[in-house]
């Protein structure tokens, strides 16, 4: 139940070309506290909840517990969430042994564009596309619970 991601910033759209799925998400959270967020979203036509705990040193590794609800009991969920919901479409591109989430962000975080892929290991090696641009693991600002409170928008 440990989830060992990385974050990068994505530097350009060629990613889309190389999706081999895209789905629509909206989220929320029931509580953003850093030491345990809840969130509930809804992914194309699931619904999720998900519990996460502080990250360990270096922001890579985290408790992660998540499980499919019906969809109809996520969105009664989110009208529960504290303000400031994520909208963004998630593409899937396979890169080498791994898959990269790229999330496009709309709403309030619109312009925002990040990439994750998680790993088995810290120190795992993992090919990096192209547009993959600066590393963001270890910034706050990137996490969506953040992103829910201070859009991308207002950091200007």
């Amino acid at each position: 139940m440990i989830e060992i991601e990385r974050k990068f910033l994505v530097k350009s759209t060629d990613f889309k070309e190389q999706a081999f799925t895209q789905n629509k998400i909206a989220q929320g959270y029931l509580s953003s506290l850093p030491e345990r967020t809840v969130r509930v979203r809804i992914k194309g036509q699931k619904g999720f909840i998900t519990i996460k705990g502080i990250g360990h040193q270096g922001g890579m590794s985290r408790f992660e517990w998540e499980n499919e609800i019906p969809i109809d009991e996520a969105q009664e969920l989110l009208k529960l969430c504290e303000k400031g919901k994520i909208e963004k479409t998630r593409f899937e591109i396979k890169s080498g042994n791994h898959v990269f989430e790229v999330d496009e962000f709309y709403g309030d975080n619109e312009g925002l564009i990040m990439a994750e892929i998680e790993l088995n290991a810290e120190d795992e090696e993992f090919e990096k596309p192209d547009w993959l641009g600066e590393e963001v693991t270890n910034d706050e600002r990137y996490y969506n619970a953040y992103l829910s409170k201070t859009p991308f928008k207002d950091w200007k």
